[in-house]
């Protein structure tokens, strides 16, 4: 693992409370970073996550609200960079697949009005109101962005057609984002194939142990693995913007 130096460094983790988003904030505050740690209000995981990293001798904050809520969202972004002092890293990861099982290609009457909303509010919409709402603050910082997609959204199926369709928008956006906030800030993604976290759409063994035998490494992703990743496009890669970084473990290939 690379080794960073984050003293004075400050991020904002959206989704914190739990797998990519919770390794990915201990990783910062390891190296030294003050970290803004974004949960739903409801969630009791976040004031846990928080409270873990403080306890390691990190430093933490809690930034409650929802991503899929125009004006909670901004309100949520300009309260945590007010207690930061500063913004450098925003890690736009809160997402959702809106189901607890895979809905396959075919079944378009699973689709409804009521999920494409819940995806585009949360896992495109989310990614555009925080970074838009962050932008003057990480371009004053010279800054970055990185936002979690998938590689559900890079033609691989996901956990639905409409999910794969919000991550596709995603890797648009971050191409689009780059664009906007050239030179000061660059922006980045991570497209995380199968990965060992508390996610809602369910695996049973056998879909488990496929996804390691198709994988190269032979292995599944730990949250961790994607925390190194994001680190990197945050802190390093100092010419790398509107790219979209696959970690799968060769999963697609």
């Amino acid at each position: 693992m690379i080794s960073y130096d984050l003293k004075g460094k400050t991020a904002l983790v959206t989704g914190g409370a739990s797998g990519i988003g919770f390794a990915t904030a201990r990783m910062l505050a390891k190296f030294g970073a003050k970290v803004a740690v974004n949960f739903l209000a409801d969630d009791a995981r976040g004031p846990e996550a928080v409270e873990k990293i403080n306890a390691e001798g990190g430093e933490a904050m809690m930034a409650p609200g929802s991503v899929s809520e125009a004006g909670n969202c901004e309100r949520m972004v300009l309260k945590a960079i007010d207690d930061l002092g500063r913004l450098d890293l925003l890690f736009n990861n809160a997402g959702t697949p809106g189901t607890h099982r895979r809905i396959a290609p075919s079944e378009l009457d699973m689709i409804t009005e009521e999920l494409w909303s819940l995806l585009l509010q949360t896992n495109l919409l989310g990614v555009f109101r925080g970074s838009k709402a962050a932008a003057p603050a990480l371009k004053a910082a010279h800054g970055a962005i990185v936002s979690t997609a998938s590689i559900a959204g890079l033609g691989r199926a996901g956990s639905s057609l409409a999910y794969s369709a919000t991550k596709a928008g995603v890797v648009s956006l971050t191409q689009n984002l780059a664009r906007a906030l050239a030179p000061e800030v660059r922006v980045n993604a991570i497209a995380p194939g199968a990965v060992d976290s508390s996610w809602m759409v369910e695996w049973t063994n056998e879909e488990r142990q496929q996804s390691i035998e198709r994988a190269l490494l032979k292995r599944r992703c730990q949250p961790e693995d994607l925390a190194e990743v994001v680190l990197f496009l945050g802190f390093g890669a100092a010419m790398v913007t509107g790219q979209t970084i696959t970690v799968d473990g060769g999963l697609t290939l």
